[in-house]
């Protein structure tokens, strides 16, 4: 090995650490040639000390990152960088590129002048490919889930729009025969215009949702301080308005805040607490019930009723879209409604889960932020 300029006490001790290491180990110069070099050093690049010793560091730098090395270098140098951590590229004897993560420190003298740097370096080429991989996949993902979101509301606007039109015509005229045929029908025949009617009310609901369905999945978020309490007001108020008729005891919790965007947590509630109505209907009153409370940075939301439930064996089919677990006639939709709620609650990186048990009502607990990021990394 050459000489270390400077004083030797220690320097045997070092070489002999240097020489035992598993890391690459290096010394250079202030100018940037390799002084020594360690076993494990020779083993990464292919080079023997032989081969490398009073050569420029910068022959084995990879050339897309020269001008980062040189730069490095003279703020080791001038003591602008007084150390540096960083990953950076080298070229093998056999010209592959080798990530290595360097450690470089700066030994000096007495009067502080750098005598030279002592450089560790640690192969990190396998890591850095996993990773690449990871970006890769993930950029994939969500590339995937763009294309899919788009697919999905160019499916929900071509079915709306061809769609819409004969069902407003079924609609309309089922609704002029039964009014002015109405004397000349039977029981029966009502029947079946009102079957007929209800029918396309089901699908105009079901062309609605996959409408909003696809809005919640693409819709860019403006995150706020959001009120539930008062969205949870509005959407009971607008229940009760669409069935004056009905008795309805629907109680929230004063002063629940998250942060969201306020058009899709306005949504979300009027998918819950539009359940809870449905299957609330053979109760008397309907009984609605908002509740939370703040956990850390989160808040727990519960939205519970009084209706007939579910039973939980069959739970998981819950937030899947067009999974029913009633039929019509119990107040069962087009099976749409809880796959919007659980993407509102995702995107807003929250989550939703249920309780319930057969006639004895439901709750949907929400876990959603409630504060901003930026609050939340303060």
């Amino acid at each position: 090995m050459s000489d270390i300029p400077g004083q030797a006490t220690g320097i045997d001790r070092f070489r002999l650490a240097m020489d035992a290491s598993g890391v690459g180990m290096a010394v250079v110069d202030l100018q940037g040639r390799w002084l020594e070099v360690n076993p494990a050093f020779e083993r990464m690049f292919g080079y023997s000390a032989h081969d490398i010793v009073g050569t420029p560091a910068a022959a084995l730098t990879h050339p897309d990152d020269l001008v980062m090395s040189q730069s490095f270098l003279r703020g080791l140098v001038d003591g602008s960088i007084p150390s540096l951590d960083a990953s950076k590229r080298y070229l093998h004897r056999d010209g592959h590129a080798v990530w290595a993560h360097v450690n470089v420190s700066v030994v000096r003298d007495a009067e502080g002048a750098p005598l030279y740097l002592l450089v560790q370096l640690r192969d990190v080429t396998a890591q850095h490919a996993a990773e690449l991989a990871l970006r890769a996949h993930a950029e994939a993902e969500h590339a995937a889930r763009d294309t899919a979101s788009n697919q999905l509301q160019l499916f929900a606007d071509a079915v709306a729009h061809d769609l819409r039109a004969p069902l407003r015509s079924i609609e309309s005229f089922s609704a002029l025969l039964a009014d002015r045929a109405s004397t000349r029908l039977d029981e029966t025949d009502r029947d079946y215009l009102a079957r007929i009617r209800a029918a396309a009310a089901r699908m105009s609901g079901l062309l609605s949702a996959l409408n909003d369905l696809a809005y919640v999945t693409r819709a860019d978020l403006k995150p706020a301080d959001v009120d539930l309490s008062l969205l949870a007001d509005w959407v009971g108020a607008e229940l009760q308005d669409a069935e004056p008729q009905r008795r309805a005891d629907i109680r929230v919790q004063p002063s629940l805040h998250a942060w969201g965007d306020e058009r899709l947590l306005k949504l979300l509630l009027s998918q819950l607490m539009g359940n809870a109505w449905k299957f609330s209907r053979e109760r008397e009153p309907i009984r609605i019930q908002v509740s939370g409370r703040r956990e850390g940075k989160r808040l727990q939301l519960e939205i519970r009723d009084e209706g007939i439930g579910f039973d939980m064996r069959y739970a998981h089919k819950l937030f899947e879209p067009f999974q029913r677990l009633h039929g019509p006639d119990q107040g069962g939709g087009h099976g749409l409604g809880l796959a919007i709620v659980r993407r509102i609650a995702e995107r807003h990186h929250g989550s939703v889960r249920a309780d319930s048990s057969p006639e004895s009502g439901a709750t949907f607990t929400l876990e959603l932020p409630a504060e901003s990021a930026a609050e939340e990394s303060a």
